[in-house]
């Protein structure tokens, strides 16, 4: 008697451990976001003289689940300033969030990722390579303070409205004008993408013109590869009355294994008049990814830009570009 009671209390210690250990981890509701980019690049020709390891970013913070479709998100964003001359980090405030969803309803609010490009940057995958089109060519901003509300209409198109400050996140509020925005996402087919995004974003001086900053793209991605295009265009850059600026961004990539995929991408970007010819240029980029574990990514590429002014050379380089994020 005594020892089947010594195994019952062994059995029943065994179950509450077991219990504990499940409660446990459905209680872990936060996680840690660290995500490192890196390269090492040499050029060639008139570039010849620019190579070296380079720390593009990092991006470190935390995300906690608090219950009832409520979470809170903060993040750093450490890199470069253009401001500064490259040989500094510059910490920055990425994201300072509250989210709410409720069903189909999800509501943004603080400092949030803006919708602009944010759809287009996922599907595209490489964000530590190569920025997408509207963030490689400073269309707008990744980030920036406001709201934003989205809703799942049916199972094949969804709607996203925003309104932030029109300043980024490396700047503060120094005027009283608006950035609002209106993208429509539509699912036809499964795996295939098309968004239209239209922009306003309220002058910030007396006599200076509202920017207008418009985007349509389409992209269809199964298991063994994935395509996409957009086209991209911002009327008054600047606040600048007729400095336009527009542009289109083609891409393509191929899972052969789990641990391999190659990709390619042409970037081509121009300004209405030529007023901007001196940074006007065609991009190109083709390479290959290698997944070394399940945080580790290994992505050796060629480069080649050609400046739209006929007098600026050709510039090629060599990349192998890393990223490590859990």
């Amino acid at each position: 008697m005594t020892k089947l009671v010594i195994l019952a209390g062994m059995m029943a210690c065994s179950c509450i451990q077991v219990y504990a250990q499940k409660e446990k981890r459905e209680e872990s509701k936060g996680k840690a976001i660290i995500q490192v980019f890196g390269n090492f690049h040499t050029g060639f020709g008139v570039e010849n003289d620019d190579r070296g390891f380079e720390l593009d970013r990092s991006y470190l913070g935390y995300e906690y689940y608090l219950g009832k479709g409520l979470s809170v998100k903060g993040v750093m964003d450490i890199g470069k300033s253009s401001d500064i001359d490259d040989y500094q980090r510059i910490a920055y405030i990425k994201n300072a969030l509250i989210q709410w969803k409720k069903g189909n309803l999800t509501l943004n609010g603080g400092l949030i990722s803006t919708t602009l490009f944010n759809f287009q940057e996922k599907f595209w995958g490489y964000r530590y390579i190569m920025k997408s089109f509207q963030d490689e060519y400073k269309f707008g901003s990744s980030a920036d303070l406001g709201i934003s509300v989205a809703y799942q209409l049916d199972d094949w198109v969804s709607t996203d409205i925003i309104i932030v400050n029109g300043e980024g996140y490396k700047k503060i509020q120094t005027a009283d004008g608006l950035n609002y925005g209106l993208g429509v996402t539509f699912t036809p087919l499964k795996g295939l993408h098309i968004r239209f995004y239209g922009g306003l974003n309220e002058a910030d001086r007396e006599g200076g013109a509202d920017v207008i900053n418009l985007a349509a793209f389409a992209g269809y991605k199964c298991k063994r590869f994935t395509i996409g295009a957009e086209y991209n265009h911002l009327l008054n850059d600047s606040y600048n009355k007729n400095s336009d600026r527009y542009g289109c961004s083609v891409f393509a990539f191929v899972q052969l294994s789990e641990i391999v995929s190659f990709y390619t991408r042409f970037d081509d970007l121009c300004s209405k008049d030529d007023w901007n010819i001196v940074k006007d240029e065609s991009a190109g980029i083709i390479g290959a990814q290698f997944k070394l574990g399940k945080y580790v990514k290994v992505a050796p590429n060629f480069r080649v830009m050609v400046p739209k002014r006929n007098s600026t050379e050709n510039r090629y380089s060599a990349y192998v570009s890393c990223s490590f994020g859990i």
